[in-house]
């Protein structure tokens, strides 16, 4: 047997063991994907530079460059499917709550690509998004491969996204708690050992590979005098209006829309170009920012600039981020933010420094809280945006303010704009993903113990009356579209028909369909099912199994939801009754003990469900002549009948004192 297969058995074992090697394996892959992608990048900023010196047109080089960038970025996206074109971390976010985990393997290279030919060429944005998604698509890959659960899919999708953010920056505690607080929304134990090895292992892969001249770095940095705490918070109230103008700008060019009969492809060009002017002037707001930060960071003093053209630098930084992703480009928000921070904290020491009686202020230090309040208020990552600014200058000094600029980030973030750069963009589409793990009834119960069966399916090449027919017949409102592999292909309703303009011969089903639909596997939760319902509003999911989570096992519809809330409020019942029973069994004296109904009994021709019996007894069973039954509520109490029941001592006086000829109990009183 090869290395390769003995792995592969060991990871297929799915035990927890194999889940942590799991772990590890994708840390390693996230790493080494982490390096290509700091490589690529590099390559093509050398090829930019090397187009400059040749055609000796300076910085009017990018006015041809990036557009060129970020089309080729478009058109990958065009050609291939979204999830290639913008940040990264939205989709990663979409894929672990609408689509059960799955991210599709097919786009990891083409999204290497276009991040690569987008920020190499000049184009505005970070790296950290698009290497979220894909060590998510890692992730999920190696956990469809390996044939883990609904849960662990998560955990190793979201341990992918985090590790692609620890290995950027060498931060792999930031990166698990981006994991935690970003991706999953929840800081549940039993997601946190992949994330930690993931991020550990590729942080280590990463820096193997490419050591640190690719990635950003900060020398340590001081804290000042106590006195500076409340500079610092002012600087926190600026930068949180620097990251609300920073949010408003991606939303409001995210929105622009096609003009007339303008072609699509003009979009990334004419976007490309507007990046470039810019960059013409402030060269320091195109490309990831990595060289302009670094420099900021190691700065004690005022140095050569002065903090109104840093504060330019960051307002033309927020114009071209927004711009390359409105054009099509694949670039993250992390990494401005980042540069934007740190641009108005240094502004903001330098002017201060200026104006007023402080002593020598350490520009750097408050580049560092600037960093963590605009991606604070821009990702509402708190603890994210402290930790990794400490990573990067590897020391504590700066706790205090970090802390206090996160706290305020957050809270004054979440007052004035509720949603964050990686949510604003699917609000806009009518997506809103649930924000926490609450566990409710629906919790308890599986997809697979409600969904429907498959009795029918549709392909493609069928027409729309074909379509019609069929659903006149069946009843149905829905249903899932397959190819020739028996792979889903996508979903149609009677609604996507009448928006067609109602059953046509000419028209297909593949014209029609919602392509690439909302999806759920046979192990989530019922709730986890309601949320992508409720979410994108509608009224049925095709439930996927098979070898690659590929071959529709069922459908959940609306009917399935009161399937499951009668089965979760029957378990929930049951388990209070096993609760109870147990606390029974645990009193003293507590022990089975039979008796008979008289006639004359208060209980005789009631049912059980009439009787309260006392709270410290569980009737067992019902002899009735040569009959034993299994009491239930609508059981009625004959003449003769011999009851077994546990109980207390005082349970069992209270019963037979019921059951006794001319009792003058009363079986309706609860005995309590």
């Amino acid at each position: 047997m090869s290395v390769a297969e003995t792995v592969r058995g060991g990871l297929r074992r799915r035990g927890t063991t194999s889940f942590l090697l799991a772990a590890v394996a994708l840390g390693a892959f996230v790493g080494i994907g982490t390096a290509v992608l700091a490589i690529l990048i590099d390559a093509v900023e050398s090829w930019t530079h090397a187009f400059s010196d040749w055609t000796d047109w300076g910085v009017w080089v990018f006015a041809v460059t990036i557009p060129i960038g970020i089309s080729v970025s478009w058109w990958l996206n065009e050609r291939l499917g979204p999830g290639i074109s913008g940040g990264g971390v939205s989709e990663t976010m979409v894929g672990m709550s609408m689509h059960g985990g799955y991210l599709p393997t097919r786009l990891i290279i083409p999204k290497l690509i276009a991040t690569a030919a987008t920020l190499g060429t000049g184009g505005s944005g970070g790296s950290e998004g698009p290497i979220a998604y894909i060590g998510g698509s890692i992730g999920s890959t190696l956990a469809r491969y390996t044939g883990f659960d609904h849960d662990r899919i998560r955990s190793l999708v979201a341990a992918g996204a985090g590790a692609g953010i620890g290995a950027s920056f060498n931060a792999p505690i930031a990166g698990m708690l981006f994991a935690m607080e970003v991706i999953l929304g929840s800081f549940a134990i039993r997601h946190l050992n992949a994330v930690v090895i993931a991020s550990v292992v590729a942080a280590v892969t990463a820096e193997l590979l490419v050591g640190e001249e690719l990635l950003l770095t900060s020398p340590p940095q001081r804290a000042g005098e106590p006195i500076e705490l409340l500079l610092f918070a002012l600087l926190a109230v600026i930068a949180v209006a620097v990251g609300l103008l920073f949010l408003r700008a991606l939303d409001l060019v995210g929105r622009t829309g096609h003009i007339g009969s303008i072609p699509r492809w003009t979009r990334p060009l004419s976007f490309g170009l507007g990046v470039a002017l810019v960059g013409v002037i402030w060269p320091e707001s195109l490309g990831t920012g990595r060289e302009f930060l670094t420099e900021l960071l190691a700065l004690e003093d005022a140095g050569r600039y002065v903090w109104w053209t840093l504060g330019l630098v960051a307002l033309a930084k927020i114009g071209t981020a927004a711009m390359t992703r409105a054009g099509g480009g694949s670039a993250g928000s992390f990494m401005p933010s980042l540069v934007i921070g740190g641009s108005i904290g240094a502004a903001f020491a330098i002017l201060v420094q200026d104006i007023s009686g402080f002593s020598e202020l350490d520009t750097g230090s408050y580049a560092v809280v600037g960093m963590a309040a605009v991606f604070a208020t821009i990702a509402r990552a708190p603890l994210t945006s402290v930790i990794i600014v400490f990573e990067l200058t590897g020391n504590y000094e700066l706790i205090l303010p970090l802390m206090l600029a996160a706290a305020l980030a957050t809270f004054f973030g979440d007052r004035f704009h509720p949603e964050t750069a990686y949510t604003v963009s699917l609000v806009r589409k009518g997506i809103r993903l649930p924000t926490n793990e609450d566990i409710d009834l629906l919790d308890t119960v599986d997809v697979r113990d409600v969904m429907a069966d498959v009795d029918g399916v549709l392909h493609p090449w069928q027409t729309l009356a074909d379509a019609a027919e069929w659903f006149d017949i069946t009843g149905h409102h829905g249903a899932p579209v397959v190819n020739d592999d028996g792979h889903l292909v996508g979903m149609l309703t009677l609604t996507d028909i009448t928006n067609a303009g109602g059953p046509s011969l000419t028209r297909s089903i593949g014209e029609t369909m919602t392509a690439q639909p909302i999806t759920i596997t046979p192990d989530a939760p019922v709730s986890q099912a309601l949320s992508r319902m409720a979410s994108m509003g509608v009224g049925r999911l095709p439930v996927m199994g098979g070898p690659r989570q590929r071959d529709v096992v069922g459908m959940f519809r609306r009917e399935s939801v009161v399937k499951a809330y009668e089965l979760g409020l029957s378990m929930a019942k049951g388990r209070e009754l096993y609760r109870e029973r147990k606390r029974i069994r645990s009193q003293p004296g507590a022990d089975f003990f039979v008796a008979e109904v008289e006639e004359g009994s208060v209980t005789a021709n009631r049912t059980v469900a009439e009787i309260a019996w006392p709270k410290d007894a569980v009737l067992v069973a019902i002899q009735r002549s040569t009959a034993v039954l299994v009491p239930h509520g609508d059981t009625p109490l004959r003449v003769g009948d011999i009851l077994t029941a546990f109980g207390s001592s005082e349970s069992r006086e209270a019963i037979e004192a019921w059951l006794r000829a001319g009792s003058g109990a009363d079986a309706d009183q609860d005995n309590r």
